[in-house]
């Protein structure tokens, strides 16, 4: 089944006690049951507490499981609920899903039938104070970025080594893109927002082709796809369809042109990779050919002036990894 999360803290309790069995209602009918209570100091507002919450059917059907964390308010949401527990404690949630879907009937799944409930368990993980979660934070953002200094690093290093070792001569971008026009032409050089036809062969640096749009490469590499589909791929430049390292990459060349484009992680799959040949951090090559230009359509830029120019060019955003421009394939 499709998970779906619906409850995102967006029950709150106004608890009154009617032990039966351990189950109490709260006074809006929500009815919870403590699984599992421990000894210990309860929490209290303002502790940043991390939970386990699981979402399920009355008929048992898993719809989310997540670990969550949130400070503890005096009001609203779930956090009514939190002083009553400790460290370790565990507590049942019937939630009416007519209250949940008053208000938008047509969102109703069909899993959730009028005058059913939605099941939620929360498990208390840890509590801590709101200065030791913050340190907490900082110290593994620490962390995080010394190690992914130290794959860059050892990216950096094998790049510089694959180009020494293939005597390349490349031009580098202020982005870090590194590129060979191998076969000039004079003709139409795209525009954003221009749909371009390109044919391509990318490879790690190990010389692996992890995919191909050009029938001969492709098969000679083993991969695994439809003969149809070895045609060029159809992009709009600019738009975020491809990796940024192509949307930057296209730009710089002209209809009927090849080039070789080393395009850093940084600028392609970074450090999550992509499928099985592409790992973290992977520097890719591509063998790029522009085989024809479509005009677009293009918005003209606005003339700076005194009042809209900044004093200092602000630091550029890192853009945000979109779809890949090739899927990669197993070999």
């Amino acid at each position: 089944m499709k998970k779906y999360l619906i409850l995102s803290f967006i029950v709150v309790f106004a608890i009154k006690a009617n032990a039966q069995d351990g189950i109490q209602q709260s006074a809006k009918g929500v009815v919870f049951q403590l699984l599992s209570h421990f000894t210990g100091d309860r929490l209290k507002v303002n502790d940043v507490v991390t939970f386990q919450m699981i979402q399920k059917t009355e008929k048992d059907s898993i719809l989310s499981r997540a670990l969550n964390q949130a400070q503890i308010q005096p009001t609203g949401d779930l956090m009514d609920i939190f002083p009553l527990l400790t460290v370790k404690d565990s507590v049942l949630i019937k939630v009416p899903t007519d209250s949940i879907f008053k208000a938008n009937e047509q969102q109703r799944p069909p899993f959730f039938p009028k005058g059913s409930k939605l099941l939620v368990i929360i498990k208390i993980v840890k509590v801590q104070s709101l200065s030791d979660a913050i340190a907490e934070r900082d110290k593994a953002i620490a962390e995080e970025k010394t190690v992914i200094a130290k794959y860059q690093a050892e990216e950096a290093a094998n790049t510089d080594k694959y180009i020494t070792d293939h005597k390349l001569l490349l031009k580098t971008t202020l982005s870090g893109l590194k590129y060979k026009i191998t076969k000039p032409s004079v003709k139409r050089r795209p525009l954003p927002g221009d749909t371009v036809l390109v044919n391509y062969t990318g490879r790690t640096l190990d010389g692996k082709v992890f995919d191909s749009s050009v029938a001969a490469e492709g098969t000679k590499a083993g991969l695994q796809r439809p003969a149809d589909m070895y045609q060029p791929l159809q992009v709009v430049v600019g738009h975020g369809e491809v990796i940024p390292g192509w949307d930057e990459g296209l730009l710089l060349l002209n209809e009927g042109s090849k080039a070789v484009f080393l395009i850093p992680s940084k600028l392609g799959y970074a450090e999550k990779g992509a499928g099985d040949m592409i790992k973290p951090f992977s520097t890719l090559l591509f063998d790029i050919e522009l085989v024809k230009v479509k005009p677009g359509k293009h918005v003209p830029a606005k003339k700076a002036t005194a009042a809209s120019t900044p004093v200092k060019k602000a630091a550029a955003k890192k853009p945000p990894l979109k779809k890949p421009a090739v899927t990669a394939k197993k070999s």
